[in-house]
């Protein structure tokens, strides 16, 4: 037995003990390993299962959020504290930048309504609000007119100098507002920093787009928004858009002086003063039986000194005799009116209205001399109302518009050139080209302005009548719209014209846009007198559909 005891293997747990003693005494040496050895043992070990399916970073999203933010927060900073109070002359005005898919300039003249120029092309756009007139600064204007000549100079300054704090003011509306928001989302002050620096990147580049295209000539092509009775009196008058509309500081101060007699005039807004040397033409067309109408073309005579009226045609809507009185009123609309027959209008309505008063009727090329214009027309061919005629389209408008050429020949070679040839299908108006210098006409219920290929200046007015009474049964009413020609009384070219928009019926809201032809606008080189050729690159037809 005790033989066997001395050959007995050790056991597990003696083999244990002792290999926990040796840890145990190399344990120190173990720990006292240098950390770099320590750190590749650690990389060797394998990550867990769950940090080997964590999704990857997103660069791309994390980068868009942050521009959301700065826009955003750009937004607020500018909306909040970003506008400025400014004087400018003898008014008090409030300035500020705002986001903008088109830029531009709007002035707000309470109550007048809005002035829009299309001043620079920027994701910005400036805001101008006349919050009152200075009494004091205004009376010393009205009461010493000769002050205003020095109004140039000081609203100048006045606008350099606000337009350098409202830039300053500007810089720290988006980087603070960018910044809070951005320390609000994040929680991360470099994050919120970055967001403030994107913030005034964008608008640094935004300021050096608007420089880039600034179009001081802007002033020239206003859009006013609002009572349509003060409209001229803040735009101007024809013959100074010509002669005087060449420097932006210049009409700055007009404005600004027009704005100041208004507010004076606070009873009573003063009404357009016209150019004794122009000639003032009323374009309407398409009344379609609508008796609103009158009314409106009756304030526009008044309002700018209308010389003349013409129509273009679809003054009815059906052309029978039953509709005749609803034409009473032409003979007291307060100027002559010239008239050429519609689709819409019969043989019945037209022998009607030539024996109004103050109404000249034109067909077949006819020529006449009213209001010292020369003026020759040809009527409609077709009578659409007739459901018993199959209609002829536009090969029927082209050769009324041959009978219309033909008499523009005879009349310039009789010595009597025409200075204005009317129709009421633009497919007929086409053919007086190279032989008037202007051309009117109507049919598709929208404006258009061509310039022919020979010379001729083609003008399609819209509705006058809002698309009529059968405007109503639309969801939407049609506009009402109409045209000021201003011509001059020597050479009888177009100058100017104001483009009048109504918001249809049951609507109040009214638009003046002013336009130049492009031979009298500011650096352009005028074409001599009694020249039909066409503008360079302002060839092209018309699109048109019966209407």
């Amino acid at each position: 037995m005790a033989r066997v005891a001395r050959f007995r293997r050790p056991t597990t747990d003696n083999r244990g003990s002792r290999l926990l003693r040796l840890l145990r005494a190399r344990l120190p040496g173990v720990r006292n390993l240098p950390r770099a050895v320590r750190h590749t043992y650690r990389g060797r070990r394998t990550a867990p299962t769950l940090a080997l399916i964590r999704p990857p970073r997103r660069p791309f999203c994390s980068a868009l959020g942050l521009i959301a933010v700065t826009l955003l927060g750009g937004w607020l900073g500018l909306l909040v504290i970003g506008g400025i109070h400014a004087p400018v002359g003898p008014m008090d005005t409030r300035m500020a930048l705002r986001p903008s898919l088109t830029g531009g300039t709007r002035i707000n003249v309470s109550p007048l309504g809005d002035l829009e120029l299309r001043s620079h092309y920027a994701p910005v756009r400036l805001d101008v609000d006349v919050d009152r007139l200075d009494p004091v600064r205004a009376q010393e204007l009205v009461d010493h007119p000769d002050r205003f000549a020095g109004l140039q100079a000081e609203v100048t300054d006045d606008v350099t100098r606000s337009a350098a704090d409202l830039a300053l003011h500007s810089c720290v509306a988006v980087a603070s507002g960018a910044t809070a928001l951005g320390l609000a989302v994040y929680r991360r002050p470099r994050r919120a920093l970055a967001a403030g620096g994107l913030a005034l990147t964008l608008l640094g580049a935004s300021g050096a787009a608007a420089y880039a295209t600034w179009n001081p000539d802007s002033v020239l092509e206003p859009k006013f928004s609002g009572l349509l009775s003060s409209a001229p009196s803040v735009v101007g008058n024809a013959r100074n858009i010509v002669s005087e509309f060449n420097v932006y500081q210049k009409e700055l101060a007009r404005l600004v002086t027009n704005v100041t007699k208004l507010y004076d005039a606070t009873s009573t807004l003063p009404t357009y003063q016209p150019d004794p040397t122009t000639i003032r033409v009323l374009h309407v067309s398409d009344i379609h039986l609508n008796p609103g109408s009158w009314r409106i073309i009756e304030s526009l005579v008044k309002q700018y000194r209308i010389n003349v009226i013409i129509d273009t045609g679809d003054t009815m809507d059906h052309g029978s005799a039953a509709e005749n009185p609803f034409l009473d009123p032409v003979s007291t609309l307060g100027a002559p009116y010239v008239w050429v027959r519609g689709n819409h209008d019969s043989r019945t309505t037209q022998k009607y209205l030539t024996g109004l008063e103050h109404v000249t009727v034109l067909d077949d090329g006819r020529a006449a001399t009213v209001a010292g214009l020369r003026i020759a027309g040809v009527g409609d061919p077709q009578f659409t109302p007739d459901r018993s005629v199959v209609p002829a389209g536009d090969p029927a408008e082209r050769t009324a518009g041959g009978r219309l050429a033909d008499s523009l020949r005879t009349q310039r070679l009789a010595g009597t050139p025409v200075d204005i040839a009317l129709a009421h299908n633009p497919a007929a108006a086409t053919e007086a080209d190279g032989l008037a210098p202007l051309a009117l006409a109507g049919h598709v219920h929208h404006r258009e302005r061509t310039m022919l290929p020979q010379g001729t200046r083609l003008m399609i007015e819209g509705s006058t009548g809002g698309g009529g009474l059968r405007a109503v049964q639309n969801t939407k009413p049609e506009q009402v719209q109409a045209s000021v020609l201003y011509l001059d009384r020597k050479t009888k070219r177009l100058q100017a014209w104001d483009e009048i928009t109504l918001g249809g019926l049951g609507l109040s809201r009214a638009e003046v846009s002013r336009h130049l032809p492009r031979e009298n606008q500011p650096g352009a080189s005028p074409s001599p007198t009694g020249s039909h050729g066409p503008a360079p690159g302002a060839s092209g037809t018309p699109s048109h559909s019966p209407g």
